[in-house]
């Protein structure tokens, strides 16, 4: 299975060659994907190249092979802008017959994109690169859109929440006073924290005594999720 990412990639190289002749740059890459770094292409190239999808000629400048396309894959979507996080999402109704995800023979499982790691200790830009995606188990689900993000820090710690977790996201604008979100400040940079409205202002609260809260005026921040689920490696 590609991700929406891996697979935006394969049809641009596939495009590229077939009108040019030669590889394109990772620069024409990044560009079109609208990534932020090149290290995020090199990601891309080496996870095509381990499923059979894509060959690098080791030896020569700007040389990629496409050994074949995935054709059971939907189109890529038009890509996004940088300016907010607004993660492409998939639906977890049991009714529904998921788009752009394998559920796992016993249909007891569907791969949800895996953002990068969010920060947990001070808020960061949202990463873009959907370049993962992890099973997550149906019962953790239930109905409505949702999405995956790695945590990074260790400011809520004390709700359990702990660096390298994985955090299950329920999509959606709204939340309750005291529900841990994704909170997206003045649509750049992105913090999981609990949520607090104090009058016209929202508070993002931690929850660990070595970090403070901080506090905006409520027009700064947007509400992009709450958190349902963990999923944590040992």
């Amino acid at each position: 299975m590609l991700t929406r990412k891996q697979h935006e990639l394969l049809v641009f190289i596939d495009r590229h060659l077939r009108q040019t002749g030669v590889s394109p740059s990772f620069e024409e890459m990044k560009a079109a994907l609208s990534l932020r770094s090149k290290s995020g292409i090199h990601r891309l190239i080496s996870a095509l190249e381990e499923r059979g999808f894509l060959r690098r000629h080791r030896h020569r400048a700007r040389a990629l092979e496409v050994l074949r396309l995935a054709e059971d894959m939907p189109q890529p979507a038009p890509p996004v802008s940088p300016q907010s996080f607004s993660p492409n999402v998939i639906r977890g109704d049991f009714s529904v017959r998921l788009s752009g995800a394998r559920a796992a023979p016993a249909a007891s499982a569907v791969a949800l994109p895996l953002y990068g790691r969010i920060a947990a200790g001070a808020p960061i830009e949202a990463l873009r690169d959907a370049s993962a995606a992890i099973e997550v188990p149906f019962a953790l689900l239930g109905s409505g859109e949702h999405y995956a993000v790695e945590v990074a820090g260790d400011s809520m710690i004390d709700a359990g929440i702990h660096d390298g977790d994985v955090a299950i996201i329920g999509a959606g604008e709204t939340a309750e006073n005291g529900q841990i979100v994704v909170a997206l400040v003045d649509e750049q940079e992105v913090t999981l924290k609990r949520l607090r409205r104090r009058g016209n202002s929202i508070a993002l609260e931690p929850a660990n005594p070595r970090h403070e809260t901080r506090i905006f005026p409520a027009d700064r921040v947007r509400v992009q999720g709450r958190l349902v689920a963990l999923l944590r490696r040992y």
